[in-house]
């Protein structure tokens, strides 16, 4: 019997790898994309199949998806776009292209890959396409607006896709952690850099003694309900593997809270519980 196919994007490290590894020792055939070269030929060293997929290069998708019809003979059984990337910073201080580009990568180019394999799902009569989004994809907070407005969008693309497929056989799946240690802050560290003009900013004190504190950290502390990228693999398994999927997987206690909160608190009391965080 031929093996099941995915293929996954973002898999250098933390959710992606560790759901790469999981599969693959489950029997799944993974097709482990990453954006840099190096990190795919690390992973090709540890026997995945492994190539490069960049979310804001359209012609890089398309070579992705070619490489992966060409290994399977036209086939592909399911998708998990978990790439993404933040950038700390009040909404006041984001400026258009660092808007452009974070929805490039969040939104636009996980849209379009999913959209590019749908012929080929409905082709084969079966096919799951999961999202890797988060508790910020229904629960905005400050200084995290760019990031949240991109999962609040994936969200709702997805809900969308969800109905308008009703009658056909593809699944559409969204996976909602909460705080799972990966290189995620590094990598926001990054961006920060790049396009927050903190010292100038409005709000520089604040940049400064609690949001780069906070990027910056290295004491090792642990976020509250903290879970280690397994818990999401575990999620997505279900999500694979079970006859009946559910539209949404929450992973982490405080994404079980938030959604509760969301639900019951009026919006003012909300945004001060939210504004602690």
């Amino acid at each position: 019997m031929t093996a099941r196919s995915i293929l996954i994007t973002g898999c250098s490290s933390g959710i992606g790898y560790d759901a790469a590894h999981t599969l693959h020792k489950r029997g799944w055939r993974v097709f482990a994309t990453c954006r840099a070269e190096a990190d795919c030929e690390h992973l090709r060293g540890e026997g995945l199949e492994s190539f490069q997929l960049d979310y804001q290069d359209e012609a890089s998708i398309q070579s992705a998806i070619t490489e992966v019809l060409d290994r399977t003979g036209g086939t592909l059984d399911a998708l998990f776009n978990n790439g993404a990337y933040a950038i700390p910073g009040a909404v006041e201080d984001l400026s258009r292209d660092a808007l452009r580009d974070i929805f490039e990568t969040n939104v636009f180019g996980q849209i379009d890959l999913s959209n590019r394999l749908l012929p080929v799902m409905r082709a084969q009569g079966h096919g799951r396409i999961i999202h890797n989004s988060s508790v910020l994809g229904f629960t905005s907070t400050p200084f995290r607006g760019s990031y949240c407005s991109t999962k609040f969008a994936l969200e709702a693309l997805t809900d969308a896709q969800r109905m308008e497929h009703r009658d056909s056989p593809i699944q559409f799946i969204l996976i909602e952690p909460g705080p799972i240690p990966t290189d995620f802050r590094i990598n926001a560290a990054k961006q920060f850099e790049k396009w927050i003009d903190w010292k100038n900013a409005h709000r520089s004190e604040f940049y400064e003694t609690v949001v780069r504190k906070r990027l910056y950290d290295k004491s090792g502390k642990k976020d509250f309900s903290e879970l280690t990228s397994s818990a999401v693999t575990k999620k997505l398994i279900h999500a694979l593997e079970s006859p009946r999927p559910h539209p949404r997987y929450y992973v982490t206690t405080a994404t079980y809270i938030a959604n509760i909160l969301r639900r019951v608190l009026p919006t003012r009391m909300l945004d001060a519980v939210l504004a602690r965080q």
